[in-house]
């Protein structure tokens, strides 16, 4: 077979490299080349992988739908991969993926299984070589161009306006993520949505409290629970999974603390609703909060609505600082480095520096990681 895998990043590379393994003819386009090569490079391919960070509309994809030649997601490829064996409990939602699929990952651990973590969490579903589970965190990107992924218990935990600018409209956005739930075997959905499954609520009652600060992450373990029993895992080691799972990085994450002020690296709410899940966590501390990055398409007006008389200063960086500025008010500081640096000075013992951008970090940085590190970086200078 003649494979052509279209994005380069780690999953392109992750699924190149598997079907190099299996002996098939790959061929590799960087998502940045031109037209010019295009109509070319489809010659004798018999499937175009591609990547997440490729739009569906890029011309290199639409000329091959034409030419009948099938379009397939990484994590569709990677399926077809794994041992027939192994088990799949797919994660999707606006917010919240990371943490629950990790969650599940220590849950999955404290029962002693064999299991994977991969997907949208960073290592690539291709990389994953055997397991008799998979904990697989589904993008709306992901999810695309899936045409027999099946997961065992499939968890959708929200839905709420995110990626407009790549998918064009909320309800383009919401078909992506419902995918997840074809040919899936028990569906675990959120109370109140209307769709069939195993539902689940913030105020279930849990076999332990998890460790994780906030509401929002009290549903996330309600939903690796419920998803957990479906996978026919006992109480006691969800239990224990809860009780040692910490939370993972860039998210509500404690990243410095000095002169009685705290910085908290919440660089992956990348949306409004992410955003205002983070104040609602800190309602009851005094915040100074940075805002702002690269548009994604999403009005801010609810994002305003969430900010209380806690939020004592507004630190505003990227792009998107003019358009938050007419919403929110607050200092348009510009980069990340003077917004910490304007923040810290205006704390108090006491206080909260809160990183929750609500915004992409493209304009300024390559990913949230890297916006968080900084962050990171420039928090700890604040507290030496």
């Amino acid at each position: 077979m003649k494979a052509l895998v279209y994005g380069l990043a780690r999953s392109g590379q992750a699924v190149a490299r598997r079907l190099n393994e299996r002996g098939d003819d790959v061929v590799l386009v960087d998502r940045s080349l031109g037209n010019e090569l295009e109509l070319d490079l489809l010659e004798g391919v018999d499937v175009l992988v591609k990547s997440p960070g490729v739009p569906g509309e890029r011309p290199l994809v639409t000329i091959a739908r034409e030419r009948g030649i099938p379009v397939q997601s990484e994590v569709e490829v990677a399926w077809r991969l794994l041992p027939e064996h192994t088990k799949l409990v797919g994660v999707t939602g606006t917010n919240g993926k990371t943490t629950t699929t990790e969650l599940l990952g220590a849950i999955f651990r404290a029962a002693a299984l064999d299991v994977a973590v991969a997907g949208n969490v960073g290592t690539p579903l291709a990389s994953v070589r055997t397991a008799d589970w998979v904990v697989c965190e589904l993008s709306s990107f992901q999810l695309e161009d899936v045409e027999t992924l099946a997961c065992d218990v499939a968890v959708l935990l929200n839905l709420e306006p995110d990626h407009l600018d790549r998918h064009g409209s909320f309800e383009a956005y919401r078909d992506a993520k419902l995918r997840i739930f074809e040919r899936a075997r028990v569906r675990v959905v959120p109370r109140g949505m209307r769709l069939d499954g195993i539902e689940f609520a913030a105020d279930d009652p849990l076999p332990a409290e998890p460790r994780l600060r906030g509401a929002h992450n009290r549903e996330n373990a309600a939903a690796a629970t419920a998803a957990a029993r479906a996978a026919g895992i006992g109480d006691d080691a969800i239990a224990q999974g809860l009780q040692e799972f910490t939370g993972v990085p860039h998210r509500l994450e404690l990243v410095a603390e000095g002169r009685g002020v705290r910085y908290v690296n919440d660089s992956k709410a990348t949306n409004v609703a992410a955003a205002r899940r983070a104040l609602a966590a800190y309602a009851d501390e005094p915040v100074h909060l940075i805002l702002g990055g690269s548009l994604k398409g999403e009005d801010f007006r609810p994002l305003g609505e969430a900010i209380g008389p806690n939020v004592r200063s507004i630190h505003l960086i990227g792009r998107a600082a003019e358009r938050l500025a007419a919403v929110v008010g607050g200092h348009d500081d510009g980069t990340l480095s003077r917004a910490v640096e304007h923040a810290a000075a205006q704390a108090s013992p006491g206080d909260v520096v809160l990183l929750s951008p609500a915004c992409a970090s493209y304009d300024q940085f390559e990913n949230f990681e890297e916006r968080g590190e900084e962050f990171r970086r420039l928090s700890r200078t604040q507290t030496e």
